[in-house]
């Protein structure tokens, strides 16, 4: 009985070494996978950021933002009826907010509440921006509304930017003036900065809209990056809905101001 029971035994650990050298033999001899590269992206033509200006008057075209899925920089207005409401808005469907600042122009134009103007003196704007950031929450940075006349002096435009500087803000130049210091001005201050390539809508025009689309992109193309600002017209984001897809089909990338201040 104990022979029979020994021989059991045996036989099993017999056949649990023979199971067991069987798999060292396939994981030695099997065909050894090289890794498979990951497949190099697409090579990026250049970078594009779109800006879309004038948020705060009311709360149209959200609806064909919800068909655009693509980075946009979207520059809200303050003391505005929906200022606050449009930026919580803009932000929960994932786009850059910055704050366009009403700022003095050299045209005789009506101006928004609290523009800044260059005879005002550094407690004022101090105490202008602060009010504006306040009331358009989210910001990572600030554009200026109108303004040929403020970032043309050099006085006025340096107290803005000394309050940017504290709270670690970007500004981007709409270059509504060739007389503008801002670029001066910000390499001086160490403030993060860009600036405006083309206007998009200056007309209410699809083709003229589509052929300064076109110029953006070919600006792109020859610097690297540009920046392209519209305003928050139905026209104008309904032609961007369009052209954006399209283009980066062809290799360009939309990304947000923030992604090209330098």
């Amino acid at each position: 009985m104990n022979k029979l029971r020994n021989y059991k035994i045996a036989v099993i650990i017999l056949s649990l070494l023979i199971t067991l050298q069987g798999v060292v033999i396939f994981i030695i001899l099997r065909p050894k996978r090289t890794a498979i590269a990951p497949k190099p992206l697409e090579q990026i033509k250049a970078k594009i950021a779109i800006v879309i200006d004038d948020w705060g008057y009311n709360l149209n075209n959200l609806h064909i933002l919800d068909q655009i899925k693509y980075p946009m920089t979207m520059s809200v207005l303050p003391n505005l009826t929906y200022s606050k409401t449009i930026s919580e808005e803009l932000r929960r469907r994932g786009f850059e907010v910055i704050l366009h600042l009403p700022t003095e122009p050299f045209e005789k134009y009506k101006l928004e509440e609290n523009t800044i103007l260059t005879t005002m003196d550094e407690t004022t704007i101090k105490n202008i921006l602060a009010f504006d950031l306040d009331n358009v929450p989210h910001v990572k940075g600030v554009s200026n509304h109108m303004g040929s006349k403020l970032t043309s002096d050099i006085r006025a435009l340096g107290f803005v930017f000394k309050e940017l500087k504290k709270r670690d803000l970007y500004f981007l130049d709409s270059f509504s003036s060739s007389s503008s210091v801002a670029s001066k001005l910000a390499d001086e201050e160490h403030i993060p900065f860009a600036r405006r390539d083309v206007f998009l809508d200056n007309k209410a025009d699809y083709y003229y809209i589509k052929r300064q689309l076109l110029e953006l992109k070919n600006k792109a193309k020859a610097y690297g990056k540009a920046i392209g600002i519209g305003h928050n017209h139905k026209l104008t984001l309904e032609v961007l809905r369009d052209f954006i897809p399209a283009t980066e089909k062809e290799g360009y990338r939309f990304v947000f101001v923030s992604d090209l201040v330098k």
